[in-house]
């Protein structure tokens, strides 16, 4: 469990090709941000954490339930656990994510 981690020692990791930091992990929940790059682009997939997200910055194409969002700036979205989902990016730019239960894979 990391429940305070200072920005000079937080864990640097790869998803997809896409880069991302390990925020903090609590005992049902962890944080992450993504640093997404004009050429990611992160395929349909799923998992078994409930994904609730906030965007930072960047233009993204969200798309689950049969649906597609254009997320930028101050936007946020919350995607159920085990539901395909993808997102292309538009424009690059930062994401939080907040994942319950803990990603193991992303440790």
């Amino acid at each position: 469990m990391k429940n305070i981690v200072k920005k000079e020692n937080v864990t640097r990791k790869q998803f997809l090709g896409v880069d991302f930091v390990v925020l903090s992990i609590g005992k049902s929940t962890m944080v992450t941000k993504m640093l997404y790059k004009l050429t990611d682009f992160v395929p349909f997939h799923k998992h078994p954490n409930e994904q609730s997200g906030y965007v930072i910055s960047g233009k993204y194409k969200l798309k689950f339930d049969g649906k597609e969002y254009t997320l930028t700036e101050g936007d946020t979205y919350s995607i159920p656990a085990d539901i395909e989902h993808s997102i292309e990016i538009i424009e690059a730019g930062e994401v939080v994510d907040v994942f319950s239960p803990i990603r193991l894979d992303y440790i």
